[in-house]
Order: C-alpha cells, then sequence, then structure tokens
C-alpha cells in the first residue's frame, strides 16, 4: 500500500512579481512568429520576459530567432545543442528570473487573456501548476484532418485538455503554467525523458503532495504535423516513450495509455487469421470462431468512416484523410508503445522536425 501523500498548497506569489514565458525551439521559421506573438501579446499584471532555447536548426529559424531577440528585449536566447526538449526547458527556466513560468511550444498559440486567467487559478487554487484545452488548427485538408483528430476522444482519448468542460485536478497539464518554487523543488524537467516528460513532471509534482490542475478557460492553439509521414514519426516516437515510461512507472500510468496497443494486438491477430483462412491452414469451427476478431476491426472501421462523414463543413480532401489519420496515430503509438515497453526508449528521437521543411503558412 502505497503511503499517504500529504496535500499542500503552492506558495503564494505577489501580485505584480512578473512573469517567464519559456519556449524549446527548433526547424520552426513558419511558426514562430505567430507563436513569440501571441506570447508577448499576453498581459500581465508586472514584466515578462520570453526564453527561447534553440535547438540547431536547419530551416532559417535560428536566424530568425536572432532577429526577433534583436527587436525585443523581453527576448532571451540560450543555446539547445542537445535538442532534446526538457534540456531546453531546463535551460530556459534556468535563464529565466519571474516566479512564474509559462511553457509555450513553438507549434502553438496562446489565446488572448491565457496567461492571466491561469494566474488566477493558480492563486485561487494554489496550486503548482495548471493547463487548459489543446486545441489544434489546421489549414491544409491533411492538417484540418489532423486537428479534427487531436480535438475528438475518438482521435486522442480522455485526457481533459483533448475537451473536457469542468474544472478540476487533472493527472497532468498541457504546457502548463507553474510556480517555480515547486518546479525547483522537484527537480524540474527529468533529461532523460525525451518525450512525457510533462506526464513524468506532473507525477512528482502530485507525489510532492501539490495540485495539478485542469482550467478549460484557458485555450492554446496546437498546429498538427504538416504530412502524413511527419505524423506518423512524432506518434512512434511518442508511443515509444510512453512504454518507457509504463516501464519506469507501472500503474501510475492511466489504462487510457494501454488501448492504442491493444488496437494494434487485435488488427495483428485479424491479419494472422486472414492469411491462415486464406491458405486453408485454418478451417472449419476453429476459423469460425478465430473469425470472430474480424469483429472489433470491423467496428473499429465503422467508428472511424462515421467520424469522418460527421466532420462539417469538411471537404472531400479532409475526409478522405481523417481515414487515414486516425488509424495512424493509433497504430503508431500503439506499435511505438510495445517497442518501448519491450526494449525501452533511451535511443528514441521524434524526428518529424529534424529536416526543418515545414509548409509555409498562408
Amino acid at each position: 500500500m502505497r503511503p499517504r501523500t500529504i496535500r499542500r498548497d503552492a506558495p503564494a506569489v505577489p501580485a505584480g512579481s512578473g512573469v517567464s514565458f519559456i519556449m524549446p525551439v527548433l526547424n520552426e521559421r513558419d511558426y514562430l512568429p505567430r507563436a513569440v506573438e501571441s506570447t508577448l501579446a499576453q498581459e500581465v499584471d508586472g514584466p515578462i520576459e520570453l526564453i527561447l532555447a534553440l535547438a540547431p536548426s536547419t530551416d532559417g529559424t535560428t536566424e530568425l530567432a536572432h532577429r526577433m531577440a534583436g527587436a525585443d528585449p523581453r527576448i532571451t536566447l540560450v543555446d539547445n545543442p542537445a535538442a532534446d526538449i526538457p534540456v531546453g526547458l531546463n535551460l530556459a527556466i534556468r535563464a529565466s528570473r519571474y516566479p512564474t513560468i509559462v511553457r509555450v511550444d513553438a507549434h502553438s498559440e496562446l489565446s488572448p487573456g491565457y496567461t492571466m486567467q491561469a494566474l488566477d487559478t493558480l492563486d485561487r487554487t494554489r496550486a503548482a501548476n495548471v493547463g487548459g484545452i489543446m486545441h489544434a488548427e489546421g489549414h491544409s485538408p491533411f492538417q484540418r484532418a489532423a486537428a479534427a483528430a487531436y480535438n475528438s476522444r475518438i482521435g486522442l482519448g480522455g485526457g481533459a485538455y483533448h475537451g473536457g468542460r469542468q474544472e478540476a485536478e487533472a493527472e497532468s497539464a498541457y504546457l502548463g503554467v507553474m510556480r517555480r518554487t515547486v518546479l525547483e523543488e522537484v527537480g524540474l524537467f527529468d533529461e532523460t525523458i525525451r518525450r512525457g516528460e510533462d506526464w513524468e513532471l506532473n507525477l512528482r509534482i502530485r507525489r510532492a503532495g501539490y495540485r495539478v490542475m485542469f482550467d478549460p478557460e484557458l485555450a492554446v492553439t496546437y498546429r498538427p504535423r504538416e504530412n502524413w509521414p511527419r505524423l506518423a514519426r512524432q506518434f512512434l516516437a511518442t508511443g515509444r516513450w510512453r512504454g518507457e515510461l509504463v516501464r519506469r512507472y507501472g500503474s501510475r500510468n492511466s489504462l487510457r495509455f494501454f488501448a492504442p496497443p491493444a488496437l494494434v494486438g487485435t488488427f495483428a491477430a485479424a491479419l494472422v487469421v486472414a492469411v491462415l483462412r486464406g491458405t486453408r491452414a485454418l478451417t472449419g469451427a476453429a476459423a469460425a470462431i478465430a473469425g470472430l476478431v474480424f469483429v472489433p476491426v470491423a467496428a473499429y472501421a465503422t467508428v472511424v468512416a462515421a467520424f469522418a462523414a460527421a466532420r462539417r463543413g469538411a471537404g472531400c480532401g479532409e475526409r478522405a484523410w481523417i481515414l487515414a489519420v486516425v488509424p495512424t496515430m493509433h497504430l503508431a503509438w500503439g506499435a511505438g508503445f510495445l517497442a518501448g515497453l519491450a526494449r525501452g526508449a533511451s535511443d528514441t528521437v521524434d524526428t518529424s522536425r529534424l529536416d526543418g521543411r515545414n509548409t509555409p503558412l498562408p
């Protein structure tokens, strides 16, 4: 039996103390201006700063970041030669000055009022971290299809930040607005975890007795990957790191993380049965019983097709991409999970942004 955790309030922060925004950046030339603009436009009672942790980009992102920093003294640059997200986050935190840390993704845009709402929730609940809705939006038919999957429980399951409506304590927080004192107490981000680092950090925050809150009034616009290979690589790497986290933390992982690998197992079993029946190595009653494995596969295909058909305002291209995107998310993530569970993920890198060839925004 686990020892009972003593509940603790995060230390209060005086009004006007300032906010530090931190943003790891790699090959984000087409998205960085909007991410920075939405961040620096945040209204805060006190000073703000934005720390960009620059990984070695190949698309002109570094040069763009230097121009932006030269034009606005609120922007500070730090080098992140390792290119790992948790390393960059820690470098940015250590280079920052203020008692509240706001994590921002270079592939995202903060909504107006985001930071003030988060500060209010932190003050009111005395939580150590608060996050909100991850609202995906896209421009091309593919990206809109991916966004539709991100925003639906069919695509990414039951995480509160994909559609929760009630303020509540949470397992983790998307991005997060965090109290520096608590971050320093629990040891910042674990630099051995390349994906899922936010979940692991929030696990340590909760183990220390602090609250992690979900606030549906907070919204961040997220831009999914621009094409199918990038999306597949992203989900494969993310799934593999979840398998690694299950190896490390076992039952502390939610049961919903096991749905995609179960789907992979079901599809694999259906493929084996189809081959055996096709070659007549499996016949009669045994073939009929084994054929029951096709029922969940058919049900899954029906749900995905219905989701695509019900997408309001979607064109034919977007609907067609949904039919490919949703299974890609699930199967790539599930296959990665099984690989991570079997062999770990210490050598796994998300390569979906490494080539630096983004699709320009309109």
